[in-house]
């Protein structure tokens, strides 16, 4: 019996490495090569080298300049594209969206939690002309983020300290945030039921979010908006009451947690 067992369980370890290898490469968010990868990931360079080599040959990965470095392929964009098509509870918050940039011509975003990491899962682009994008994916740690302050408000304060890698409290400014003072604006976020600063990453943005919660009224996603510093200060109330409004009306839609 075991050893009939034996190659459904070496496929399966395979098929188990080779999306190991597209997480990886998304995370790390750039092309590399198959030493890299299997150094990264502490598995063997013969097992690492035969799946991108497989990987590549399906179009789920592809070469990336001349010095054998592979990123994720174009397979992987049609089957994201038919998942997203495919998805009812993705269409609402894609129409979301685009409600809130017909009504206020910035870049609106919907975010949430990935692991103890934050990401932008779906984005809008604003119709103004300064252009303001995010890398759809990119994992991002919670405390550099408007979103983080309210992601996190129903834990308690050990499990924040917990939940978050000691890393996550430096900021992308060089600076460092103690544990405290997040720990204090994600109550005071979670009190105010939003959160707005200038962004740490962007000299020239300002962030704003708010939460979308569960039945628990667990906040398990946010909406936010990204605008030219200048803007977001001027119109913060209108632009918050937009952003309360449509995660109202989103709440109201939603049945299932993300």
């Amino acid at each position: 019996m075991g050893t009939e067992g034996k190659p459904t369980n070496q496929r399966a370890r395979g098929l188990e490495r080779a999306f190991d290898i597209l997480d990886l490469i998304r995370r790390e968010n750039r092309a590399m090569r198959p030493n890299e990868i299997a150094k990264l990931m502490g598995a063997p360079r013969s097992s690492v080298y035969e799946l991108v080599h497989l990987l590549l040959n399906m179009n789920v990965l592809e070469n990336n300049g001349s010095d054998g470095q592979v990123f994720l392929g174009s397979r992987l964009y049609f089957l994201g594209r038919a998942y997203n098509d495919k998805v009812d509870l993705y269409k609402r918050i894609e129409n979301t969206l685009n409600t809130i940039v017909e009504q206020t011509s910035e870049t609106a975003q919907f975010c949430k939690l990935e692991g103890n990491k934050y990401i932008v899962a779906l984005m809008k682009e604003g119709n103004r002309p300064f252009r303001i994008s995010a890398n759809l994916g990119e994992l991002v740690p919670v405390p550099s983020t408007a979103s983080g302050r309210l992601l996190l408000g129903h834990f308690s304060d050990q499990e924040i300290i917990d939940f978050l890698d000691k890393d996550d409290f430096l900021l992308p400014n060089g600076e460092t945030i103690s544990s405290d003072k997040f720990i204090a604006e994600v109550r005071q976020a979670t009190n105010d039921g939003h959160y707005t600063f200038d962004s740490i990453v962007d000299t020239f943005t300002h962030c704003f979010a708010v939460p979308v919660k569960d039945a628990q009224s667990a906040c398990i996603a946010t909406l936010c908006l990204v605008t030219p510093r200048e803007d977001g200060h001027r119109n913060k109330e209108a632009y918050l009451n937009n952003l309360k409004a449509a995660a109202t009306e989103l709440e109201a839609q939603l049945k299932t947690e993300f």
